[in-house]
């Protein structure tokens, strides 16, 4: 996972993440990585625009932002 973290930061791209709080809450999320520490990571947060601090143990997902196409 660092390495995918690592890879956002390097080449700017946004990842989509789905993440749980330390309350439980699911929620899923739009980021920006900009720093990558042992245990956690800061991005920014597009749903709540905002720079958050994530904890990497609460990630359930996260990989690149999709492109998403609407039907016909």
């Amino acid at each position: 996972m660092k390495g995918l973290l690592m890879n956002a930061i390097e080449s700017g791209k946004k990842l989509e993440m789905i993440y749980q709080s330390n309350k439980g809450e699911i929620t899923q999320r739009i980021i920006k990585v900009e720093k990558v520490g042992e245990d956690y990571f800061r991005a920014y947060c597009f749903a709540r625009n905002q720079v958050r601090t994530f904890n990497m143990s609460n990630i359930l997902s996260i990989g690149p932002l999709r492109k998403h196409r609407r039907g016909a």
